[in-house]
């Protein structure tokens, strides 16, 4: 690949992180950045050397260099930036979710279909070390049959941006439904979910959502099989923790209970005694070009300060990995993943848990065009 792709930055704050991981990939290049605010925006473009710099996201879509955006922006903003840029000619990559409601998922998801553009959603997950560990014993039998999935991811969003406090738990549910589906590369059909507790009175009228947990039996389309995740934004005591857990024929890998300690992994037909065995997970930065695999380590990026980084510990090495997929998938001409319909059935698990949670637990079926 000896061809280059320019990409506008749209956002800064968390979305500074990728900046040096563009501009050191090899067939990449950061040609302009967008950010709302000047001041900080002429702050990051000198700080990264980038000298194309917009407050208005219009002026962005009107120029020519740019080939994609990467949007980083607040997530109500996700699914009308994605929209106006597909209809720019440009391609997307957005940060999680998608979007907020299933109208705007769908729109996505045709506009990509009439124009051939490609679209990502970078949802960090499935690029972790510990996805690619896991998928990697899959891969290889050690597994064996997959009989169950399961994720968390409880977080406490005081003191985060105050649009969180508008946030329903479910509709910001891509990173632990994301490693259920993407491992056995299957789509979600149907769910189930529950909601329980309740968060203190501002946030409910905020976020029209009383439900402290919401908490989710997910049915795999054309597969056996169920997995169940839950999500908590505001209320619980617990420390932050992204979690997945696999257990199959052969064997089973448990996230830990209590951050940088080791997960676990249980074998089959063991003595009782030596079933449970911690392991430490590698990382998998040899699957990146050299000129980017540094990055995996969350060191290695600036100065690495948004709490993002701070509470997920650079969301395990993603990130470059997720920046060589889509820059890969523009120059192979093939669709990213997960591609739009990928990301859209992932969004829409949880728009659809929270329609089923507000239900008393009824079941709701995926739209058709999540469906593949």
């Amino acid at each position: 690949m000896g061809k280059s792709v320019k990409v506008a930055m749209v956002g800064l704050g968390f979305g500074a992180e990728f900046i040096p991981i563009y501009q050191a990939h090899p067939n990449a290049e950061v040609a302009a950045i967008c950010r709302r605010d000047a001041t900080q925006l002429n702050q990051a473009g000198d700080q990264f050397g980038i000298d194309r710099r917009y407050t208005d996201y219009d002026d962005v879509l009107a120029d020519p260099e740019i080939d994609f955006v990467h949007i980083n922006s607040p997530i109500p903003d996700h699914a009308w930036m994605s929209l106006k840029a597909l209809d720019a000619g440009k391609h997307v990559m957005c940060t999680v979710p998608m979007a907020t409601t299933i109208e705007e998922c769908e729109q996505i998801v045709q506009k990509v279909h009439d124009t051939g553009l490609k679209y990502m959603m970078a949802e960090t997950v499935v690029y972790s070390r510990e996805f690619l560990f896991i998928q990697d014993l899959y891969r290889k039998g050690e597994l064996g049959k997959i009989q169950h999935l399961a994720a968390s991811h409880p977080q406490d969003m005081d003191g985060w941006p105050s649009y969180w406090e508008k946030m329903i738990p479910m509709h910001y549910a891509t990173h632990v439904v994301s490693p259920c589906l993407g491992l056995v590369d299957g789509l979600a059909e149907y769910v189930s979910c529950f909601g329980s507790g309740t968060v203190r009175d501002d946030i409910a009228q905020k976020s029209g959502n009383s439900f402290a947990v919401e908490t989710c039996h997910i049915k795999i389309k054309d597969s056996d099989l169920t997995a169940h995740i839950w999500r908590f934004l505001y209320d619980v005591a617990r420390q932050y923790r992204e979690s997945f857990d696999v257990y199959g024929t052969k064997k089973s890998f448990e996230w830990t209970l209590v951050e940088n300690e080791p997960h676990v992994i249980h074998t089959a037909k063991k003595p009782e005694p030596e079933i449970p065995e911690k392991v430490e997970v590698p990382d998998f930065a040899d699957r990146l070009p050299e000129q980017i695999r540094r990055f995996t380590l969350p060191a290695q990026i600036h100065d690495a300060e948004h709490l993002s980084f701070i509470q997920g510990g650079g969301h395990g090495g993603s990130h470059p990995h997720l920046v060589h997929e889509f820059v890969s998938s523009l120059l192979e001409d093939r669709d990213p993943r997960p591609n739009a319909v990928t990301s859209a059935n992932w969004t829409c698990v949880g728009i659809c848990a929270h329609q089923s949670a507000l239900q008393g637990g009824q079941v709701v079926r995926l739209p058709e065009f999540t469906l593949g």
